[in-house]
């Protein structure tokens, strides 16, 4: 792989993946909304690794920002072998707390321009026969947890299908379903974290690390640090009921991520 374009860049695991990246030697098209921050990286990787940084503003609640992220995955003349789709966020509050506008804002981002832009990368990936597709879930896709959840479970279904679609083509697509990480994630919805145990916590650089050791190995699902893993084989034998309840108290006292 030679480029890598990844989504939500700025910060938190996007941030991370695109420095793994860059010092791995390729080329990354940085997006989000905040064009000062993605000037500020861009000049960072390019300065520190060598590597070409290309800035890309967009706000992918937005038909326009999801357009021109498509337009640039399509470009044959500059392919990208890499699709980091980490963009996203969390609504603090109960079902009919959050505003209607909010959620629909939240489906936008994870699940329609997920859907939109690997689709755009993919095709373009399938006539080369080659690349890759990370897009970023959460354990909070296992569990019942209103709109944030049900929005992660479609990432994981949708990108466990469309590898099953794909197999041969020599196009890898993965999950990546982190769980706590210290991110600026809480802090832009307004959660707070202070009761969230210290062995809960992930490392963004870690979590990258792991994601793309298991994007090598052929994964389709990814989940980081054996403790999750421990988590979601409990979670898989407990009843539903009980789950709802309990990640219903821990999402409100938490945040969904």
């Amino acid at each position: 792989m030679t480029s890598a374009l990844i989504t939500g860049a700025t910060a938190g695991i996007g941030a991370a993946f695109a420095r793994r990246l860059a010092a791995d030697g390729h080329d990354v098209v940085l997006v989000a909304r905040d064009v000062d921050r993605l000037r500020e990286q861009a000049t960072e990787l390019h300065d520190r690794h060598g590597v070409e940084a290309e800035v890309l503003p967009a706000d992918l609640a937005d038909d326009a920002g999801i357009a021109a992220v498509e337009a640039r995955l399509a470009d044959t003349k500059r392919p990208v072998d890499l699709l980091v789709n980490n963009a996203g966020f969390g609504n603090k509050g109960r079902f009919l707390d959050v505003a209607m506008a909010d959620e629909l804002r939240m489906l936008k981002v994870h699940c329609e321009a997920v859907l939109r832009l690997t689709a755009a990368a993919t095709a373009t990936m399938r006539e080369r026969r080659r690349g890759g597709v990370v897009n970023v879930a959460s354990v909070a896709a296992f569990v019942p947890r209103g709109t944030y959840g049900a929005s992660k479970s479609w990432v994981v279904q949708f990108t466990q299908g469309a590898a099953r679609d794909l197999s041969g083509s020599g196009v890898r697509l993965m999950a990546l379903c982190p769980g706590f990480v210290r991110t600026e994630f809480h802090q832009r919805a307004g959660m707070g974290t202070d009761n969230i145990p210290g062995w809960m916590w992930l490392d963004a650089d870690k979590v990258v690390a792991e994601a793309l050791a298991d994007l090598a190995r052929g994964r389709t699902l990814s989940v980081p640090d054996p403790r999750y893993k421990a988590l979601m084989g409990v979670v898989k034998l407990a009843p539903r009921g009980l789950l709802g309840g309990v990640s219903s108290r821990a999402g409100r006292k938490f945040g969904p991520k």
